[in-house]
């Protein structure tokens, strides 16, 4: 791809991510878990999405290629991080986001803890918090799970991003594709260990054990949730009809949003933290609520 479409595609790519956002926190909102309104944000999000695709003179069958073209060369791919690190002022996959804003944490261990959780850890991608990391690579599994339901007929088009998919929540399976490596199943399964961890340190009040409880629960139905789409894509790769592959994709869509908008298991109309339940921006709401009456956040 030449620079000047990379530049524009990067602008689509961002416009229809903040689109994504939007619709993601709808669905994570109380009394948005019925089947109607879940198909009506759903249908709000691929009509904005066209109208950005619209807007930019871009096809939709120009957007998956050059969706794949990103997701699968290299050299492609570091020149449209870079362009997105320009655009949106984030720092490079790969690089330590220096001037990355921090939340305010507990002193002590306590709050060493809850800061792997939120705002750095060792070994993550541009060393970021853990949960952020699951936020990220969640919603790059939940964008593949969508292009390949949008290519319903293309059984090939439909493992491709299947691959993507599994990149994204556990990179050990699938190790090459537009994750940054690191896996929402991974930074989810941390969060809920440095979370446990926060509780149990000396010095922890019942604030932080009450919620960290709640967030913990919320990341492990996450892992949960990415295992059982992971089990459905290597279905979807098997699988050798399309129509057979576009059932179980529409199954991983849902899935995929649950990641981090959560489900109302029990149909009583709203999603909390609870088993089953919650999802990443549970987690999120919860270590803010728990920032909160500590006297912290940012």
């Amino acid at each position: 791809m030449p620079r000047d479409e990379i530049v524009a595609f990067a602008k689509v790519e961002i416009a229809i991510g903040k689109a994504r956002d939007s619709v993601q926190a709808q669905l994570a909102q109380a009394g948005n878990k019925k089947g109607e309104t879940l198909t009506q944000l759903r249908e709000k999000l691929q009509t904005h999405i066209g109208e950005i695709l619209h807007h930019s003179g871009m096809t939709q069958a120009e957007y998956e290629k050059k969706t794949f073209i990103v997701s699968s060369d290299v050299e492609t791919r570091k020149l449209f991080d870079s362009t997105v690190a320009v655009l949106t002022g984030a720092p490079l996959p790969g690089q330590v986001a220096t001037n990355r804003a921090t939340v305010n944490v507990p002193a002590g261990p306590v709050g060493t803890h809850i800061g792997h959780v939120v705002n750095g850890f060792n070994d993550t991608p541009m060393g970021q918090g853990l949960l952020p990391v699951a936020m990220a690579e969640a919603r790059v599994a939940a964008q593949h799970a969508a292009l390949a339901a949008r290519g319903a007929g293309n059984l090939d088009g439909m493992k491709l991003h299947m691959g993507h998919v599994i990149n994204a929540l556990d990179p050990s399976i699938v190790a090459t594709g537009p994750g940054q490596g690191y896996g929402a199943k991974k930074a989810a399964l941390g969060v809920a260990s440095h979370i446990d961890l926060a509780a149990k340190a000396q010095g922890a009040s019942q604030n932080v054990i009450t919620h960290a409880n709640h967030i913990a629960t919320s990341a492990r139905n996450s892992v949960q949730r990415a295992d059982s789409i992971i089990v459905l894509a290597k279905q979807v790769q098997a699988a050798t009809a399309a129509a057979e592959a576009a059932a179980l994709v529409n199954q991983i869509v849902s899935l995929t949003e649950q990641l981090i908008a959560g489900a109302d298991a029990n149909g009583d109309g709203r999603v909390t933290w609870e088993a089953g339940e919650g999802g990443l921006q549970h987690a999120e709401q919860h270590v803010m609520l728990m920032l909160n009456a500590e006297g912290r956040g940012r």
